[in-house]
């Protein structure tokens, strides 16, 4: 379960009562941490809190200040994680600075609810944040439909025409896929402000109801991601076996390529309208015929998802392929050029080499694969990666700001 499984619900509960909250956001770092910019945390006035903003070792301060520190509205503020740097006890391990953005309800409440839009609707989202001056806690958001009725009413009125450039740098973020941070002129006064990029919640199809798909099922949703569960054996995809996934869907055969009037066009079954771009897909049924019926499914959609997993030997894979093609109508003497590209774009067999052997190790090997190719990292041990170099302090523009 991520931060926002965590923060949604218990802002909703607090949210509709009228009380008032603080969230703290990280905004900036200087050396290592945790969490990286992005991260949050949300604290009521009874004493909960919910999601983290370190590895545990700022949370307790954090919310021991946070109302007095907010009470004239929203506040950057820096926090040590160095051993030798304040009076935590047994130092915090990470050895960076924090800069958290600390705001109440009247701030906080649009972020929230953009926010759980993109949660919800799986659509990536920019925020742009002013971080200094009378107009802090100023936002514009970029990516979300503003004419959707599931948006709030805070987030679909006209944009102020004086935040036409906050309104640009969002677009700038949500173009270049990556969080930015500059001086903007905001209200007649220059201003940092930071453009937060979020990635689109992922989904992982799971063309499986078989035993070996309830971990990958299980683990995936510890992750965050949306989950969906397909398979032709209804006996199998059944609710009492698969009670976390997002959806269901037993797969008509009668939808499927290969079953389908001989010069029908193939249209994706229904259990594939929500599939996007940037989910991954793995299919494991263990059956030849609906492995390659799937698979054909899905290679022809007109935009596939960004991962095709494909279970067991490569040999059988380009034996699925094969029939994928014939079920396509695709000329014969085109069929092993096309199992080649095909087989070029999978992941197959699916999964990094962990030593697996139970259904739960191959669940991880799978989702590690997913994860890295989502992520485009290296996949190599941290300690073969060269880190980053940390931003000497007094380089940050916020950490020039505090130490002005």
């Amino acid at each position: 379960m991520t931060d926002l499984e965590r923060i949604l619900p218990l802002w909703r509960e607090i949210d509709a009562a009228g009380q008032d909250y603080v969230l703290a956001t990280v905004v900036a770092l200087e050396g290592p941490s945790y969490r990286k910019p992005g991260a949050c945390m949300l604290l009521t006035s009874d004493g909960r809190r919910a999601g983290t903003v370190s590895g545990g070792c700022l949370e307790a301060e954090v919310a021991s200040r946070a109302w007095w520190l907010t009470a004239n509205g929203p506040t950057v503020q820096r926090y040590s994680t160095a051993e030798d740097d304040g009076d935590r006890p047994y130092g915090s391990g990470c050895g960076g600075v924090v800069f958290l953005l600390l705001e109440r309800r009247p701030t906080a409440r649009p972020l929230l609810a953009a926010l759980e839009t993109a949660f919800h609707c799986r659509t990536q989202l920019a925020v742009a944040t002013v971080l200094e001056g009378p107009e802090i806690g100023r936002r514009i958001f970029a990516g979300l439909d503003r004419d959707s009725p599931r948006n709030p009413p805070a987030l679909v009125e006209p944009f102020p025409s004086a935040d036409v450039f906050l309104h640009d740098f969002a677009d700038s973020a949500l173009e270049s896929r990556s969080s930015l941070e500059k001086q903007l002129l905001v209200a007649g006064s220059e201003a940092r402000v930071w453009a937060n990029y979020r990635s689109a919640r992922p989904g992982l199809w799971i063309f499986s109801a078989g035993d070996d798909a309830q971990p990958l099922l299980r683990l995936a949703r510890e992750l965050g991601w949306f989950v969906v569960v397909a398979d032709g054996r209804s006996h199998l995809a059944t609710l009492e076996r698969f009670p976390l996934a997002h959806e269901l869907h037993v797969l008509p055969i009668e939808e499927l390529p290969g079953a389908q009037s001989p010069g029908q066009p193939n249209r994706p079954p229904a259990a594939l309208h929500s599939l996007q771009p940037q989910d991954a897909a793995v299919v494991m049924t263990h059956s030849f015929e609906q492995d390659s019926r799937i698979l054909a499914s899905l290679l022809a959609l007109e935009t596939p998802p960004a991962y095709i997993g494909v279970l067991g030997p490569q040999r059988r894979t380009r034996e699925l392929l094969a029939e994928a093609a014939r079920m396509l109508n695709l000329h014969a003497k085109a069929t092993m050029a096309q199992t080649e590209r095909w087989l070029a774009r999978l992941h197959a067999p699916t999964g990094l080499d962990l030593g697996a052997e139970s259904p739960e190790t191959v669940a991880l090997s799978i989702l590690a694969e997913i994860q890295k190719s989502f992520t485009a990292a290296t996949a190599l041990p941290l300690r073969k990666v060269r880190a980053a170099a940390p931003v000497p302090l007094g380089e940050n523009a916020l950490s020039k700001q505090h130490a002005s």
